[in-house]
């Protein structure tokens, strides 16, 4: 019988993991919690909350694991997680993604930095930090990032069965989707073997955010009128970044006509135009630029170009600079 290493107050091993929509977090919930609960014997739970967008939506998937003797009578998302997985660094420092986090989390943070510059970035208090390249792998095999961070998590939680992982996989995907079972389980083991891990032992550097239950700042009381909107919707502020699931459309501004047929596919109006005079002397839109905050990856544009102006690329190989600019002069200039 598989034992859990840590419980709360109430017999609970807890899992929280923070995603966007794209990135299969909502599956990856479900099998590690048919891996649990099927494979290994535990009695558990697991939900999602995510929003009506398929990309780009905040995610968050909750699975809770205890002894088969504990009834599960809690159904409220994970707000003190023993292990808190992070699938995409863009994500890593919105407000309250390390609220709960105590010495004895496990936080796991997709990402290609070293465990002590990831605890900079994050400013992680105090637990066990693991990091791992999750998009590299998943952009090699050809897959996603979820089954490289199960491996990993299983790896890391050190009672997590990675034969039970690999069973829930495979029933997963099934019959429908049999060819990818082996990229997947390619993904999953190398998830487990590439990652790094350090214990942080709280030294002061960064507070601990604690979980404060503050309540509802809207109520019966104080709601405004109905029909009002006191805070209107806005694209404006909104970053795609972390919609992206390693591939971005590069601009060669040499191969450039400027037909417009990318801005009209665009769902997200990520393209930047200025009026400039043509080659005939007549003011004219000009294509300048994309704007990489907005862009999503979903390559419409990169299959519409007829002048191949626009190309795919993996973007943890463009060159930094590319993407602040926006646009490259020759295809020389992406890496």
């Amino acid at each position: 019988m598989h034992k859990l290493p840590i419980t709360n107050e109430l017999g609970f091993y807890e899992i929280k993991m923070a995603s966007v929509g794209g990135f299969g977090a909502n599956l990856a919930g479900k099998i590690l919690a048919e891996a649990g609960i099927l494979h290994m014997g535990f009695n558990g739970a697991n939900f999602s909350s995510y929003g009506s967008e398929k990309k780009g939506s905040a995610v968050a998937a909750f699975v809770r694991f205890c002894a088969p003797d504990i009834e599960v009578r809690v159904n409220a998302p994970v707000t003190e997680p023993h292990m808190l997985v992070i699938f995409i660094e863009a994500i890593a420092k919105n407000p309250g993604m390390l609220t709960g986090v105590s010495e004895n989390t496990t936080v796991i943070l997709n990402t290609s930095k070293s465990v002590d510059e990831a605890r900079d970035f994050l400013e992680f208090p105090c637990g066990t930090l693991v990091v791992t390249d999750a998009m590299k792998i998943a952009v090699e095999e050809k897959t996603r990032v979820n089954t490289a961070l199960l491996g990993t998590l299983a790896a890391a939680s050190g009672f997590i069965s990675p034969d039970a992982v690999k069973g829930a996989i495979k029933d997963a995907l099934g019959k429908k989707y049999a060819f990818l079972i082996e990229p997947n389980l390619r993904t999953f083991d190398r998830g487990a073997k590439e990652y790094e891990s350090k214990k942080f032992e709280f030294d002061g550097k960064y507070p601990i955010q604690k979980f404060n239950p503050h309540g509802q700042k809207l109520g019966y009381l104080n709601q405004p009128l109905g029909g009002i909107i006191p805070s209107a919707g806005t694209s404006l502020a909104k970053d795609l970044t972390a919609s992206r699931a390693g591939h971005i459309p590069v601009l060669d501004l040499s191969r450039c006509t400027s037909c417009g047929e990318c801005d009209i596919t665009c769902p997200d109006y990520c393209f930047v135009w200025a009026e400039e005079e043509n080659k005939k002397g007549k003011l004219a839109q000009t294509l300048k630029s994309i704007n990489y905050r907005y862009c999503k990856g979903c390559l419409r544009c990169v299959r519409i170009c007829k002048f191949d102006a626009l190309t795919e690329h993996v973007e943890y190989e463009v060159n930094p600079e590319v993407i602040e600019k926006g646009y490259v002069n020759s295809l020389e200039e992406v890496k």
